[in-house]
């Protein structure tokens, strides 16, 4: 029995969006044209506007499931973990298989920059990243963490900057962070460190007063 209507739409639509994910890495986010992408899916250019409301659309559509996929498989190792900061440096490691130049990386890099200038794009990442901060900060207060919100913010600022910069330097490694990495997320040493830090405010605040 051959495929109907409905699966042959369904099979139609998630080669569009296979072909977008490729391409956008390929050939940069606006050198996709709705001829390419038809092209490279194997369907006719008229179903890229059948199925979406339009090339950008799609381009959206299809970065968004691949970031969200991306975080939710990241999310998964903290889940797993025995302590956030574990967690944590699992989830550094595992970027290590991004060197900056292969597909994923460069969808990453791609959607980012696309997202300066796209008002839809740029919601739709900030929702992804807001939840995912907030898994972060969620597991650093379980923790007993002294700051977990601005840890996890630190935390997913050196995520992205880690990513970026393997594009640049191939030399850049797990390794060379995770001791750093360790030093935020590691809740008694956080204790520590945010104690002498207020001991040392207080102290200045006291000189001052003088």
């Amino acid at each position: 029995m051959g495929e109907t209507n409905i699966e042959r739409g369904r099979n139609a639509r998630a080669r569009l969006l296979t072909a977008a994910r490729e391409l956008i890495g390929e050939l940069g986010w606006n050198a996709v044209s709705t001829r390419t992408l038809a092209e490279r899916a194997g369907v006719r250019s008229g179903l890229v506007h059948y199925h979406f409301d339009s090339l950008q659309a799609l381009l959206r559509h299809a970065a968004l499931d691949e970031v969200r996929r991306m975080l939710d498989g990241t999310s998964a190792l903290l889940a797993r973990a025995t302590s956030p900061s574990e967690g944590i440096e699992r989830m550094l490691f595992d970027l290590d298989q991004y060197n900056g130049s292969d597909p994923a990386s460069l969808l990453f890099v791609e959607t980012y920059l696309a997202a300066t200038r796209d008002h839809e794009l740029r919601q739709g990442m900030s929702a992804l990243v807001a939840d995912f901060r907030c898994s972060l900060t969620e597991a650093l207060t379980r923790s007993g963490h002294p700051r977990p919100q601005a840890a996890a913010s630190v935390v997913m600022a050196l995520f992205d900057g880690f990513v970026l910069h393997k594009g640049l330097d191939q030399g850049l490694s797990a390794e060379h962070i995770a001791p750093l990495l360790r030093r935020i997320t590691n809740t008694e040493e956080s204790r520590i460190t945010n104690s002498k830090e207020s001991r040392i405010t207080n102290s200045e605040e006291n000189g001052e007063q003088r």
